[in-house]
């Protein structure tokens, strides 16, 4: 059951993620699917078409036929859930895909009826596996889809205005997917670019394909620093993004702040690890700022629900509903930055604007599954009366562990929904306020830790 997490499903090739327990994956989702076809799709690791020939299996016996879109991105995979094909609109799609995560893991993201799949859907999905049978093996049944170029064709339309611009564009693509598109849109758009890692190598010889930590992003700095003016990275499915200046790494939650820029009085949908800044400078500029839980999965459903035009995960997850489907793309996020560069608008000197603050990293605090959830109830217990030399709470926000308001900043504390830890995050108007933020909740967890 470990494999079945909060947003996806993820375990490791052949011990976890095998013929039997991916073919049983196949058979039961296919009676979650009303409609009779659902979009496959899978990532560069060498596994990955071999658990998608156990996944078809399973989807044929459970008597759904396959659109196979072969090697793409993550967001080519949710693209085909909105396009026709000879006819057919796809009810679900599924890509095979290990993210960011070593090379020997792998998993899959789960889109039914324009929809993620997650949460006690998926934990369901598992309990009916593991108590399945053995399955009759049909036909199989498969029908091969140019999803790739008919997504090329697509950013290459909505971005023909860029043609030609000027800058110069350096790129990472970690030898993930990201190289199966991006050059030849680049190439297209007759855009000035230098490339890394852009053949697919599931083995990720360079670096690791997680764009959020700065060690795999050393590469792609030399050569902004020698040769471009901007620079993108990717993660391993292309769903997350990077974007460097020669000042800044720019988070996600300052992106929403830029894309939000050329919005007019927007719905911007953001997590409990944003900044407390960019929720404050929505604000003042007339934008609908909404503080959500973690997760890609999460901020979709949000969205929909109250027809957001823009969220972000300070990771680089984000996701356009405006102009755009309502996923989360960083292919398309490129484009959408290149607009506000070729619109002239200096990202450092509007990041420059903002009032400075202190913000630590993701701070992850090592436990286990099984404890995890209990030290959030125990430190949720001791906040109701914390101890004297406790900074002043203003208020606290409970929608995804707790976001702790004091008088010049803020503390995260929240179980980490795909790992065994405690994610922790500060920031403040002061460097000495985040720290002792982060020394007096980090006391608190450590009591909870020791009540238990």
């Amino acid at each position: 059951m470990s494999i079945y997490r909060e947003y996806d499903i993820r375990g490791i090739y052949e011990q976890e993620l095998n013929e039997k327990s991916v073919t049983r994956i196949g058979y039961a989702l296919a009676s979650k699917i009303e409609g009779e076809y659902v979009s496959v799709g899978y990532d560069a690791r060498s596994h990955s078409p071999i658990l998608f020939e156990y996944l078809v299996a399973g989807l044929n016996a459970g008597g759904k036929k396959v659109l196979d879109m072969g090697l793409v991105p993550t967001p080519v995979n949710y693209f085909t859930n909105y396009q026709e094909w000879d006819g057919v609109t796809p009810s679900a799609s599924v890509m095979i895909t290990g993210s960011h995560n070593p090379s020997e893991y792998n998993g899959f993201k789960i889109t039914i009826d324009k929809a993620p799949f997650f949460g006690k859907d998926i934990y369901a999905l598992g309990r009916e596996c593991e108590a399945m049978g053995e399955i009759v093996k049909v036909d199989r049944n498969v029908t091969k889809i140019d999803a790739k170029n008919r997504y090329i064709d697509y950013i290459v339309e909505q971005f023909s205005h860029l043609k030609g611009m000027s800058q110069k564009i350096v790129y990472d693509c970690g030898n993930g997917v990201a190289g199966v598109v991006l050059p030849e849109i680049f190439e297209r758009l007759e855009l000035s670019t230098k490339g890394l890692y852009i053949d697919p190598d599931g083995m990720f010889p360079n670096h690791h394909p997680d764009p959020s930590v700065e060690h795999n992003l050393e590469d792609v700095k030399v050569l902004l620093e020698k040769e471009g003016d901007i620079a993108f990275a990717y993660d391993g499915d292309a769903d997350r993004i990077a974007v460097l200046t020669h000042k800044n790494n720019i988070k996600g939650d300052m992106m929403a702040l830029l894309y939000a820029m050329k919005m007019k009085n927007p719905t911007v949908v953001g997590e409990v690890k944003c900044s407390q800044v960019m929720y404050d400078e929505l604000t003042r500029r007339g934008a609908n700022a909404v503080m959500y839980k973690t997760g890609h999965s999460n901020l979709k459903v949000k969205m929909k629900e109250i027809n957001a035009d823009l969220a972000c995960e300070v990771s680089g997850h984000i996701f356009f509903k405006n102009r755009y489907f309502g996923y989360d793309d960083a292919i398309y996020a490129t484009f959408r930055m290149l607009e506000l560069v070729q619109d002239g608008i200096d990202l450092d000197e509007e990041l420059a604007k903002l009032p400075p603050v202190f913000s630590t990293e993701e701070i992850k605090v090592e436990t286990t599954e099984e404890q995890k959830f209990k030290i959030m109830d125990k430190v949720k217990e001791l906040l109701q009366n914390p101890p004297a030399s406790f900074p002043t709470i203003k208020d606290i926000i409970d929608v995804d562990g707790v976001r702790i308001n004091f008088e010049n900043g803020w503390g995260l504390v929240r179980a980490s929904n795909t790992t065994p830890v405690l994610v922790t995050r500060f920031e403040s108007t002061s460097k000495a306020d985040a720290e002792l933020y982060e020394m007096q909740v980090n006391a608190l967890i450590q009591q909870a830790k020791d009540s238990l």
